[in-house]
């Protein structure tokens, strides 16, 4: 699979089945993220890859209400990092950037393994850092629950997630984002 069928085959389902998580898959992804650009090669993402069934158990304490779905996936992996693991250029933070450019080579490489990896917003970095342990200075940035994708819906699904699961969910027109050597204010960002 090269990098473009990845892109494409990529999706945030929410039907999870259970899928064998060893040490194997977990080093796999990491190396995907550990190979990724960075500024002045800092690296300043770090991840807690939780596949321990008593720890997965107990990280579900953590979800917010909606994303119950997550409680059927096979590992989740809290991403962290903090400003000063990267550099800070004139006020330029660039580790949230660099982190997610490491964790986005990390989903697509799971994705060519066979695998979805969905990164989630709907959880408490507040729960998440004390169940693993994460010190008040690291930056709690998102989760990514990963899982194999199921062939039947998940019933605690919303109509809308349902939807999202058959088709993928509409993307801005080209036009919408991509400007042509200036920037200009398009008529759709005038309404937001």
């Amino acid at each position: 699979m090269d990098v473009k069928e990845a892109i494409n085959r990529r999706r945030a389902y929410r039907s999870l089945e259970q899928v064998e998580i060893d040490q194997e898959i977990v080093t796999d992804l990491a190396i995907s993220a550990q190979l990724f650009c960075s500024c002045f090669n800092n690296q300043p993402w770090r991840y807690v890859f939780v596949y321990d069934p008593a720890m997965l158990k107990e990280m579900h304490s953590a979800l917010s209400p909606g994303n119950e779905w997550a409680q059927a996936g096979s590992m989740m992996i809290a991403v962290l990092s903090k400003p000063e693991l990267d550099c800070i250029i004139k006020n330029r933070k660039y580790y949230l950037f660099d982190t997610g450019m490491a964790t986005a080579a990390l989903i697509l490489r799971a994705t060519e393994l066979g695998l979805v990896a969905h990164p989630i917003a709907g959880f408490s970095p507040k729960k998440t850092r004390e169940i693993l342990d994460i010190p008040p200075d690291m930056e709690v940035i998102t989760l990514v629950i990963v899982g194999k994708k199921s062939n039947k819906v998940n019933p605690g699904l919303s109509r809308q997630q349902v939807e999202a699961e058959g088709q993928r969910p509409a993307r801005l027109p080209i036009n919408e984002f991509v400007y042509l050597n200036r920037f200009s204010i398009k008529e759709h960002d005038k309404e937001k």
